[in-house]
C-alpha cells in the first residue's frame, strides 16, 4: 500500500483554508450583529443598521452553506 503524499498534502491544504475562511467568516458575522444591535453612539440609526444586519446575515449563510456541503458530501444519498 502507497501513500500518495501529493494528495494527501492538497487536501490538507484545501481542508485547513476552508477552515481559515469559515471562521474568519463567522467573526465577521459576529462582529456585524454586534454592530447592529448597537451601533456606536456617533453613528445615526437606520441604513448602517441594515447594512449591518445584511452582512451578518450574509456571512452567517455562507458558513451555513459551506457546512451543509461537507454534510452532503459525507452523507450518501
Amino acid at each position: 500500500m502507497d501513500i500518495n503524499w501529493g494528495t494527501l498534502a492538497g487536501v490538507f491544504g484545501v481542508s485547513l483554508g476552508i477552515t481559515v475562511v469559515v471562521v474568519v467568516m463567522f467573526s465577521l458575522g459576529l462582529a456585524a450583529w454586534a454592530r447592529a444591535v448597537k451601533p456606536a453612539p456617533d453613528v445615526p440609526r437606520g441604513r448602517h443598521q441594515k447594512a449591518a444586519t445584511a452582512a451578518a446575515v450574509l456571512c452567517f449563510a455562507a458558513c451555513l452553506a459551506v457546512a451543509a456541503y461537507g454534510i452532503d458530501l459525507i452523507v450518501p444519498g
